[in-house]
């Protein structure tokens, strides 16, 4: 019978060391992906920067550059171009080939043999169609593939032909005519300027300061010294003012946008550009009047000077943005050192009031606004009430992308 019991406890022994084996063989070929645990593994450290926490939260969450912004097919896009150029910046830093790759994959997904860009339309005049081109200087330099060049090159086809006002300065859209607004100066000056100052010997700059100088003159609000987030120098649009052309309110994420393009213009300046003195001295005044419109958390309100009003919240975008701009013209001598703080107390407000952190070290930007625009169809007043009833939307690429600059410059 001893002998009987014997036998039976090694075959139960051998059965269970089967299993664990077994089960040892299974677990390696599990792939994070597939874990539909409720309790998440952590796959991304917080003991990483906050720089790469959001980098790699956005392509766990989009493993094909092409789909950020939730995209179902590939298209030529600016918040491609936002996201993508801050993973440029990341990667210059981290030298993680991860980051190249999802920038390459990008463009060779949009960008066939011969140099065309899929789903582009040149005649469209749309000049949010510029920025993605940011990333294909250094694709083209390190590469040498002619195909980055050409589609570049479209590009500045656009730009040569762009609609202008009267005074010079690029329409938003064909179908904006007469209209400047900040965004455009982010998606078109500072590829302008690389471009002019990459293959031209830098002969265009001073087209790319007149665009600044436009919006500085026709946008700027006397008594606050904010910009408003449009111009309509026909001055025949409903939402503009018919006195200034302006209009009516001032958007953060708009001026979010304006003080990003000064800032990275700013780098194809030579200091002895007689209009670089001219766009630091913009990037100093908007500074300043918007530090006057911080709230004590640190970040912005979506409508900037419209405070705790009813329906106005504290946003992301602008915000990140501000932190970036204020960050990197701290850093490189165009603001005084008092912004590097200013930029690090709007940092602190990121992270502790609108960033969430899952588990597994995902994280999530939150109270961004996902869209909003001027005229069109369905048509868009700029009243206060229309800005802060557009939707929002977590991990908006136009916060997303900012949050990673800033993180960049401030060393976060």
């Amino acid at each position: 019978m001893r002998k009987n019991i014997l036998t039976n406890c090694f075959a139960t022994l051998a059965i269970i060391l089967s299993v664990v084996f077994v089960s040892c063989k299974g677990v390696s070929k599990v792939t994070p992906a597939k874990i539909t645990d409720t309790t998440k593994e952590q796959l991304i450290s917080d003991q990483l920067k906050w720089s790469e926490r959001m980098a790699q939260s956005i392509m766990k969450r989009h493993p094909e550059s092409y789909r950020i912004d939730d995209a179902k097919e590939p298209k030529w896009d600016y918040v491609h171009g936002l996201v993508l150029t801050s993973f440029e910046e990341l990667y210059k830093q981290k030298k993680n080939p991860a980051y190249s790759d999802y920038i390459k994959s990008y463009a060779d997904e949009l960008i066939d043999k011969e140099g065309n860009i899929k789903t582009y339309k040149i005649e469209n005049y749309n000049i949010d169609m510029i920025v993605a081109g940011r990333i294909l200087f250094n694709l083209y330099s390190t590469t040498k593939e002619n195909r980055y060049l050409v589609a570049m090159q479209t590009l500045r086809k656009q730009l040569e032909e762009q609609p202008r006002t009267e005074s010079g300065g690029f329409w938003h859209k064909k179908t904006y005519p007469n209209q400047m607004w900040l965004d455009g100066l982010y998606m078109g000056e500072p590829f302008y300027a690389q471009y002019t100052a990459t293959f031209e010997n830098g002969k265009n700059l001073d087209d790319v300061a007149k665009q600044f100088e436009l919006i500085q003159l026709h946008a700027t609000d006397k008594k606050t010294g904010l910009l408003y987030h449009g111009w309509d120098e026909s001055k025949q649009m409903p939402w503009a003012n018919p006195a200034t052309g302006t209009s009516p309110n001032f958007w953060s994420r708009s001026i979010g946008w304006y003080v990003m393009a000064l800032v990275d213009a700013l780098d194809y300046f030579p200091k002895e550009h007689p209009k670089q003195k001219e766009l630091v001295g913009y990037l100093n005044k908007i500074a300043e009047s918007l530090v006057k419109f911080q709230d004590k958390s640190g970040l912005w309100y979506q409508v900037t000077d419209s405070g705790s009003k009813e329906g106005n919240y504290l946003e992301a975008s602008g915000s990140s943005m501000f932190a970036y701009a204020f960050a990197k013209g701290a850093n490189k001598g165009y603001l005084p050192s008092k912004f590097k703080a200013i930029a690090n107390k709007a940092f602190d407000g990121l992270t502790t009031q609108l960033i969430k952190v899952e588990s597994d070290g995902e994280i999530t930007i939150t109270q961004a606004c996902a869209v909003a625009g001027l005229g069109g169809n369905p048509y868009r007043d700029g009243s206060y009430e229309y800005y802060v009833n557009e939707r929002k939307k977590d991990n908006d690429p136009k916060a997303t992308g900012p949050f990673i600059l800033a993180a960049l410059e401030l060393n976060r």
